[in-house]
């Protein structure tokens, strides 16, 4: 019986690196059934409540895909306004009442902590798939599945991470999960948009000394991924402070001249103008591929924390 079973991911923190490498395994053996290829049973007469109370296409959409892919069904809050928390239902309550339905519960939630609250009050295994400035462990684990697929390890790869480092919760968790797997790392942002210092700090705790810039010409050269954030407008408290910074990196053919020809790219998406269309067509983009990923890393964490991983002898 999986350690996993039952078990919540509200933090990356929360993941040892030998639970990680767990994940990153199953995920590959995942790869054709995620794509259709294959086909299984193994979550049949399972249930996925899928709470979204912020607005999400890949995250959503991929944990649908994985849920069905795996024989299971899903019910799903996508339409906040539509339910009882617009009475004014408390999340406590809310979690309650959704665990009697189901058997699992994946919530993105505006405010940080809130799937850690979540996780307090439900029986049922609860995946945080973003809580506000917070963690997105779902998406970390996706993050790492796409840069050892790509680059064949991690461990002494040169990640250099750029874009909104302060609000963008796929790069805090992913600066600690890289930290623990031996990578080496460079924060490229406006001084108002590094990375936290709680964030660094837990970094240089896992034995990792990151470099820190404002200037991405100068971090290009040295590195294998290019991890890329959107500038995030929602998570401004003073959208005049939003305008400051909008639009400060943007990644296009000219910028990539300077690359390692084996150099990835990545994003979480969505993107806006932080990297041009021309680079969809050249060697270097994968932020598509790193959006499927998400669907054989999501099919093995439902397996895992589900305790249905061996059912079928994957």
């Amino acid at each position: 019986m999986s350690d996993f079973k039952g078990s919540d991911v509200v933090s990356i923190r929360d993941l040892s690196k030998g639970r990680i490498e767990q994940v990153l395994a199953l995920s590959e053996k995942m790869i054709p059934y995620a794509r259709g290829e294959k086909s299984t049973k193994a979550l049949d007469g399972r249930i996925l409540a899928n709470l979204f109370f912020e607005p999400s296409t890949r995250t959503r959409l991929s944990f649908e895909s994985a849920m069905v892919r795996l024989g299971g069904r899903v019910i799903d809050v996508a339409y906040p306004a539509m339910t009882s928390v617009a009475k004014g239902e408390t999340l406590a309550d809310t979690i309650r009442m959704v665990e009697s339905y189901s058997d699992v519960i994946v919530l993105r939630h505006p405010h940080e902590g809130a799937a850690r609250l979540a996780a307090h009050f439900s029986t049922k295994p609860v995946i945080n798939a973003g809580d506000g400035a917070g963690q997105h462990p779902t998406q970390t684990l996706l993050d790492l599945f796409t840069i050892r697929r790509e680059k064949g390890k991690i461990e002494g790869m040169h990640i250099v991470m750029v874009g909104d480092l302060k609000y963008g919760r796929t790069a805090h968790s992913l600066a600690e999960a890289l930290s623990l797997l031996g990578a080496e790392l460079t924060f490229v942002a406006p001084q108002n948009l590094q990375m936290p210092r709680e964030t660094v700090k837990e970094v240089e705790r896992l034995g990792i000394k990151p470099k820190l810039a404002s200037k991405i010409d100068d971090a290009i050269p040295q590195a294998d991924v290019l991890y890329v954030t959107r500038i995030q407008r929602e998570r401004f408290p003073d959208p005049s402070e939003y305008l400051k910074v909008a639009g400060s990196y943007r990644i296009d053919k000219n910028l990539l001249r300077e690359a390692k020809k084996d150099l990835i790219v990545m994003h979480p998406l969505p993107r806006i103008d932080e990297i041009a269309p021309e680079v969809d067509n050249t060697p270097h983009a994968r932020y598509f591929q790193q959006a499927f990923n998400g669907v054989p890393v999501r099919m093995a964490i439902l397996l895992l924390v589900l305790g249905a991983e061996a059912n079928e002898g994957f």
